[in-house]
């Protein structure tokens, strides 16, 4: 074999591993990993965002959309009467809270479905019931129509349409939020490999 061949052999072979060192750092660029998981999907309509909101917390004070920004969320909708799917779907979400509950970037937004009767000191008593910290697990109360219209249209956890004052959510689905406002994942909250997977997908969406 004459050195002419062997020279464009070890060109080619020299080439062809520059190409997959390159393609490699591309593929982590992109999926944050080069063999590791892809980021979670963005759900929704191109361009879907929860949008603006203000609601009341537990300690009487308003939260908007701007207490957020920046932070991973997990957003629900239950109502302290319930005596169905809400005690499992809270007694999970604690299972949540106690993992992430030092994490200065997480937030747990708790939205009542009936706030006509679940007034801030009604969710004030329910929250430390839950040993929810004001500062980081609020349970939020509203207007009936702005409530539910924040549960279709931005957090995707109902299919329905506000029908007026008879109207009623009553949704198992847990919501992961980005910082931008982005719905990252939706999770049965009844269910535990559903919450364990939200546990895990919390860690991955901070890493992002």
């Amino acid at each position: 074999m004459s050195k002419k061949i062997v020279f464009y052999i070890v060109f080619f072979a020299l080439l062809g591993i520059v190409f997959l060192g390159y393609s490699g750092y591309v593929i982590k660029s992109e999926q944050g990993s080069f063999f590791g998981k892809e980021k979670l999907p963005v759900l929704g309509t191109n361009g879907h965002y929860i949008g603006g909101f203000s609601f009341v917390n537990q300690e009487g004070r308003t939260i908007t959309n701007n207490d957020v920004k920046g932070k991973v969320y997990v957003a629900e909708y239950f109502f302290t009467t319930c005596t169905g799917i809400c005690p499992k779907m809270n007694a999970n979400m604690q299972k949540v809270y106690a993992v992430y509950k030092n994490e200065p970037d997480f937030r747990i937004l708790s939205h009542t479905v009936d706030p006509e009767n679940d007034s801030v000191p009604v969710l004030k008593a329910y929250a430390e019931l839950h040993g929810a910290d004001p500062k980081n697990w609020w349970f939020l109360t509203g207007t009936k129509k702005e409530l539910y219209n924040l549960a279709r249209q931005g957090y995707l956890v109902d299919d329905g349409t506000y029908t007026g004052e008879d109207d009623f959510v009553h949704t198992q689905w847990f919501a992961l939020v980005d910082g931008e406002g982005r719905v990252r994942g939706l999770y049965e909250g009844t269910k535990k490999p559903d919450v364990d997977k939200l546990i895990s997908d919390i860690a991955r969406l901070l890493k992002e």
